[in-house]
């Protein structure tokens, strides 16, 4: 297992977690299936998976409760699985931490793809255009400074007032990729594409939710909303 990518699966239905536990290791995962809230809190907690897939709807402690538990305990990446794409458990599961979310029911080799997607981008958390020295930013020794925010690009930290910021890997990247361009617009789908890595359309709500979060711990008047565009940071 050492090898392999290891993913906590938690899923009440019996058909779809045996499923789609023979499914991801057929695709060389190792994944601890477990049927509730409770028992996927003690495996997170045993294992230390790579990676989490929660349903959002199981019983003992639902998946939004469960992804809080991690999230207070882990930055690993967290995949929502939802049965209704307009569902306010996705907003709920995201804004719980979740990196992403997949809805029911899912082709395997959609959900393979979103899994390999978060993989690689927590594995690279550096934004893909480096470090920026435009819009007023100073730069040194790969520390950015926009007023009171300091984000080091190579030891991958943020500071505020001087004080550490804790962000996700997630989080990290959609800093990354607002301070290399500050004060440009980035489109929600130009964001989906950096960020999450997505080839395809994708639900701009994971971008919006992603940002609240971001504002909420760098500030909310650092990132504006640019009405019928998208966001910029402010230099």
């Amino acid at each position: 297992m050492a090898d392999q990518t290891h993913v906590l699966f938690v899923e009440d239905d019996d058909v779809i977690r045996e499923a789609t536990q023979l499914a991801l290791e057929r695709d060389g995962f190792a994944v601890t299936a477990m049927p509730d809230g409770l028992s996927g809190l003690e495996a997170f907690r045993a294992d230390r998976p790579d990676i989490a897939l929660l349903d959002v709807m199981v019983p003992g402690l639902d998946g939004v409760s469960l992804c809080r538990r991690i999230r207070d305990e882990s930055t690993v990446p967290v995949i929502m699985l939802s049965a209704r794409a307009d569902s306010i458990d996705v907003v709920l599961g995201l804004e719980a931490g979740a990196d992403d979310y997949v809805t029911k029911p899912f082709d395997g080799a959609v959900l393979v793809a979103r899994i390999r997607a978060v993989l690689r981008r927590f594995g690279h958390a550096s934004g893909p255009n480096g470090p920026a020295a435009e819009g007023g930013a100073a730069v040194t020794g790969g520390v950015l400074v926009f007023g009171d925010l300091e984000i080091d690009t190579e030891g991958m930290e943020v500071r505020k007032e001087g004080r550490p910021v804790a962000l996700t890997p997630t989080e990290m990247r959609l800093l990354l990729e607002f301070s290399s361009a500050p004060g440009t617009v980035l489109s929600r789908d130009k964001l989906l594409e950096r960020v999450w890595d997505y080839g395809w359309g994708g639900d701009t709500r994971v971008v919006d939710v992603h940002v609240q979060r971001l504002r909420t711990k760098i500030g909310q008047d650092r990132i504006e909303t640019v009405r019928g565009f998208g966001y910029k940071l402010k230099a």
